[in-house]
C-alpha cells in the first residue's frame, strides 16, 4: 500500500517523491531512540503491574 502511494506521488510530483525516498532512512534513524525508550517504558510498566498484582494472584490460587 505504501509503495502504491509512493508511486502515485512519483507521478504527481516526482521531486517530492525522490526527496521522501532520500529522507526516509534519516527520519527512521532519528526516531529509533524514541522507539527504544517506548519499549523500555512499556517493560517498566509491565513489571510494576506484575509486582502490584502479585498478592492478588497468590491469594486467588486458593
Amino acid at each position: 500500500m505504501k509503495f502504491l502511494l509512493w508511486l502515485i506521488l512519483l507521478v504527481l510530483c516526482w521531486p517530492l517523491a525522490l526527496l521522501a525516498l532520500i529522507l526516509w532512512p534519516i527520519v527512521w534513524l532519528v526516531l529509533l531512540p524514541l522507539r527504544i525508550v517506548g519499549i523500555t517504558v512499556e517493560g517498566v510498566f509491565a513489571l510494576l503491574r506484575a509486582v502490584v498484582m502479585l498478592p492478588a494472584r497468590i491469594l486467588s490460587m486458593r
